[in-house]
């Protein structure tokens, strides 16, 4: 497998897991709902640039929600 397809395929890997990690999530803080917004948007982000065939785009963008999903658990603003 070449360097794309890997990419190509981890990428959309992590992107299927935050699907369904952002079904899952239960906002704690509500005053920090807006929160939730940054990681749906870098999910559309990480779509739209899989869709352009901007891979490193893509991925950067799944590891930032991934990012915020877990630094907002570890801050108890929400659980999941």
């Amino acid at each position: 497998m070449d360097l794309e397809s890997e990419l190509r395929k981890e990428t959309e890997k992590w992107l299927g897991k935050i699907r369904e990690e952002i079904r899952e999530i239960e906002v704690l803080d509500k005053e920090r709902d807006g929160m939730i917004e940054n990681i749906r948007a870098y999910v559309k982000d990480c779509e739209y640039f899989l869709k352009g065939n901007d891979l490193i785009r893509a991925f950067e963008s799944v590891i930032w929600a991934w990012s915020w999903i877990e630094i907002l658990k570890e801050l108890k603003i929400i659980r999941g």
